[in-house]
């Protein structure tokens, strides 16, 4: 009759045998322990809610957890997970993931199928830690200055009036894509993220680069009529999704 039992900050290196057998076990916690992994009979505890496993060294998630139909908080930060498995997406019940301070790269794509989730907490992973660090501004060098101010005020200049290096530095200009903008960017832009309709469902994000970060790129008249519809629909999808998903931690 066992419902809730915390062996929190221990030594156990695996998940004591006893424990997989408390078939009516509703919270179990086993943080700040030396687990290694999680066994797959874990799937055996049908009643569990709560699982705590943050602070010990598991390195991969067996498919098996997602066979816990009532789980609704899953504790995984503080480890040394590198990926999750799309049969998490199953746990349709989960409403709070915790994966903060691991290893993870990427998320599975079957993830937004978690129907129920509100909190999901990434912060510390390489994914974020990456993508932040991504975009990062750098100045411009004197070189890319100059190379600008020459673009945009259409300074004439010939092969014969600079060395071929510089030549061929400023025929690399790209345009910022912002209509209203018109500057132009060599090595240093700003990265920011652009959310696109794809088949009118989804929303994807796509890596955009503008020429300075006061800049930014309005969607012109002509595109917002083009796809009036198609973006009414991803945004009502959006403010969906926005209301469900209360948390997402990435720093």
């Amino acid at each position: 009759s066992l419902r809730v039992l915390n062996l929190s900050g221990n030594r156990f290196a695996e998940v004591p045998p006893a424990l997989l057998g408390l078939r009516g076990l509703q919270s179990l916690s086993l943080g700040g322990n030396r687990l290694h992994g999680i066994p797959p009979d874990i799937q055996e505890l049908r009643s569990l809610e709560f699982l705590y496993l943050g602070g010990n060294f598991i390195t991969s998630i067996p498919p098996e957890l997602a066979n816990l139909p009532s789980l609704n908080y899953l504790v995984l930060c503080d480890n040394k997970i590198q990926s999750i498995p799309p049969q998490l997406a199953q746990l349709h019940s989960l409403r709070s993931l915790s994966l903060h301070n691991n290893l993870l790269t990427y998320l599975p794509r079957e993830i937004i199928n978690l129907v129920h989730l509100e909190e999901l907490s990434l912060r510390g992973n390489p994914l974020v830690v990456r993508f932040v660090r991504d975009l990062t501004y750098n100045p411009p060098s004197l070189q890319e200055l100059a190379g600008r101010t020459i673009k945009t005020r259409n300074v004439p200049y010939a092969p014969s009036d600079l060395p071929e290096n510089l030549v061929r530095y400023l025929s690399l200009a790209s345009n910022c894509p912002n209509p209203k903008c018109g500057g132009v960017y060599f090595d240093s832009c700003v990265r920011q993220i652009k959310f696109v309709d794809f088949c009118g469902k989804y929303r994807l994000p796509l890596m955009h680069y503008l020429c300075s970060p006061e800049c930014s790129s309005p969607c012109s008249s002509a595109s917002q009529s083009s796809t009036s519809q198609s973006e009414s629909d991803s945004e009502d999808e959006a403010s969906v999704a926005a209301r469900r998903m209360q948390k997402v931690l990435l720093g």
